[in-house]
């Protein structure tokens, strides 16, 4: 039985349409098994995290480091009393609305909606495709996520103004997130910033003494490891001081929002709404590892001279592809035309670019723009 403060699915607030319950799964659990039989789930598959193909069939995509996230949010939570299949739910939907070519695509999206008085927002995608995009039942559009689903899927990441965005004013924008939902950006940490040292290691990008240098957490791992296996490769070596990283910084995000719990008095679900911050947090410590961790990813991985030209080249598709559709609106698929009599032309494009697959994008500019490399 969750705690008091978690979500308790009897409480939710249900469905835009009302369904019958299911004889062994709880509304949670089907939200869960929706979106992991939902289309653009199995897109994830062929969207870039950091690293394309180019480096190895190896490194993390979308999809595998949403099923990585998932398992650290079902641990962290269970840890914490709190309702599970909710937090699974929310992990496995969190990255559902990120366009092709990972970051690089994401800002070329935004810069060209932007250029028409308009903005590209990956949680707020996320939310249309499950309330709209996604057609797999007679009965309604999308996927019909109960309340706590939604909700988290715009809030899990962010606060929004209710004035800026009065089509959210729903979603509660003047309380907190439940901590199912406040866990998804801190287990989000965890996982890419862990798994991206370990695939920029892999890839050759970095090195370990670059990374013992600049990470001083993982120095300090990896100073034990060595005393406790001094005969093992280095690359075994590197993989165990990286789980000390990740089991520190999990450990912690359970142990230190426990903590906050307990200091700030929280008994319910009204409580955490109310509370004037978000409860989930890492200690100031471990907040300060964590930002180095980052930093350091950013300056040695993320801006690296290795990766800019794919990063140019992901820029150039996304602008080059969204200039032609708008110049040539006929060319879109006919359902698309069809939207763009309901919607703008700008936002009907940009949904058209931010579902694709990293190959199909690829393939759709060589058909209407000429080689993508």
């Amino acid at each position: 039985m969750p705690a008091g403060y978690a979500v308790h699915v009897e409480h939710s607030r249900g469905r835009r349409v009302p369904e019958i319950p299911h004889p062994y799964r709880n509304d949670f659990q089907r939200d869960r098994d929706r979106v992991i039989h939902a289309r653009a789930f199995r897109r994830l598959e062929d969207k870039t995290q950091v690293f394309t193909r180019r480096y190895s069939d190896h490194f993390r995509n979308r999809l595998t480091h949403t099923i990585e996230v998932a398992q650290i949010t079902r641990t962290v939570a269970a840890a914490l009393d709190l309702n599970v299949d909710l937090a699974e739910a929310l992990a496995l939907v969190h990255d559902l609305g990120h366009p092709p070519f990972g970051h690089a695509g994401e800002k070329a999206l935004d810069a060209a909606m932007r250029s028409h008085g308009l903005f590209f927002d990956h949680n707020l995608h996320a939310l249309r495709i499950v309330e709209d995009f996604e057609q797999r039942y007679a009965a309604f559009r999308g996927l019909n996520l109960t309340f706590e689903v939604r909700e988290g899927i715009i809030k899990h990441s962010r606060d929004y103004d209710a004035g800026t965005h009065p089509e959210l004013a729903e979603y509660l924008l003047d309380q907190r997130p439940p901590l199912e939902a406040q866990l998804i950006d801190l287990t989000d940490e965890i996982g890419y910033n862990t798994a991206d040292l370990d695939d920029g290691y892999e890839a050759h990008l970095l090195t370990l003494d670059q990374i013992r240098a600049g990470v001083p957490v993982f120095e300090r791992f990896f100073r034990e490891v060595e005393q406790a296996y001094p005969k093992v490769s280095p690359k075994l070596q590197f993989n165990e001081a990286l789980k000390g990283v990740f089991n520190r910084l999990a450990v912690d995000l359970i142990t230190n929002t426990q903590a906050r719990v307990q200091q700030s008095g929280i008994r319910t679900l009204s409580d955490v709404r109310a509370h004037q911050d978000r409860i989930a947090a890492f200690s100031p410590e471990v907040e300060a590892e964590r930002r180095q961790i980052k930093d350091f990813l950013y300056q040695n991985l993320y801006y690296s001279p290795s990766l800019a030209e794919e990063k140019d080249d992901a820029e150039r598709i996304v602008t080059d592809l969204f200039a032609f559709w708008m110049q040539n609106p006929s060319a879109l698929p006919q359902q698309y035309q069809e939207k763009a009599d309901q919607e703008s032309l700008p936002r009907v494009v940009c949904d058209y670019i931010a579902g694709m697959t990293d190959h199909f994008i690829i393939e759709q500019y060589e058909k209407h723009c000429g080689s993508a490399r």
